[in-house]
């Protein structure tokens, strides 16, 4: 994948990272349908605020995402938007996760922006996540 840079009125950025976060609890709550459900309202996420989604994979107790995003709009709103929406109408739409979790998500998350690897082997480690 090649460097390109991003550019809103007035900052011109490549701003990616390595984003992971779990259900509370660690449970393995991202089954049956919720899986592919979080990628959906995660792409549209993206549409929505202009971020680009490089990768996604999600396992039963976690989430990997590699993501642009502009740094004006910040990684920290992109993963509390992220997880507020997709806990909102997750819990709506398959409801045996509230009988299971008093909240989807943990508060914390890991970020790594993605700089010291080539993008083209962390994009390889994110998208073989479901292999290991």
């Amino acid at each position: 994948m090649a460097l390109r840079y991003k550019s809103n009125r007035n900052v011109v950025y490549s701003c990616k990272y390595h984003v992971v976060w779990t259900p509370k609890y660690r449970r393995s709550v991202l089954v049956e349908g919720v899986d592919v459900r979080l990628k959906d309202i995660l792409n549209e996420l993206c549409t929505d605020k202009a971020c680009e989604l490089l990768a996604v994979e999600i396992m039963p107790d976690h989430v990997h995402l590699l993501v642009e995003v502009d740094p004006q709009f910040g990684i920290h709103t992109f993963v509390k938007l992220a997880k507020g929406r997709s806990s909102r109408i997750l819990r709506q739409e398959f409801p045996w996760l509230k009988s299971r979790l008093p909240t989807l998500w943990t508060n914390s998350y890991f970020v790594s922006t993605v700089g010291g690897a080539p993008l083209s082997v962390i994009k390889q480690y994110v998208e073989n996540q479901k292999g290991v």
